[in-house]
């Protein structure tokens, strides 16, 4: 594993460590060093180098927002009446708990958002009484995801 022109990389036995534990993070490292066949001290001096690389962000575990009562997700397209609202507009989304992902667009929104809500009751009050409050927003265009079908990260 040798950084190249910024980019990390990684060989086949980095490629096993990462797939494991990107199926299950909370597999043994003992189990991952049995089946690849190297000390689980190798695996753990591997995967600080690849913390250090920058290639791991840390390690999160993933709450079902169904168990705890959130069933609509949508997507919110933002239009500014001025590109210089997108950095107070931002500040703003981030204080609204429901806003899971924020991202700058090109294209026709000068922001797109991914909400969750409990229901669509819960989706009309965020959307009319917290984003659409927002100073600089002019208008929204919503999205409901009906089912999530695909839900991965980048292949290694």
């Amino acid at each position: 594993m040798k950084p190249s022109n910024d980019k990390v990389k990684i060989d086949g036995i980095d490629k096993k460590i990462l797939r494991y534990l990107m199926e299950d993070a909370r597999k043994p490292i003992l189990e991952i060093a049995r089946n690849i066949g190297i000390s689980g001290a190798a695996i753990h001096q591997r995967l600080r180098k690849l913390e250090a690389s920058g290639l791991l962000a840390g390690s999160k575990f993933i709450i079902n927002p169904k168990v705890m009562g959130y069933t609509t997700m949508a997507y919110i397209g933002i239009y500014l009446d001025k590109a210089m609202s997108n950095p107070v507009a931002v500040k703003q989304l981030e204080k609204i708990p429901e806003v899971l992902e924020c991202h700058y667009t090109t294209g026709n929104w000068s922001i797109l958002i991914k909400v969750l809500c409990k229901d669509n009751e819960h989706l009309m009050h965020v959307l009319n009484k917290e984003i659409q409050q927002i100073e600089g927003v002019s208008r929204t265009e919503t999205f409901i995801s009906l089912a999530q079908q695909i839900d991965r990260q980048i292949q290694i």
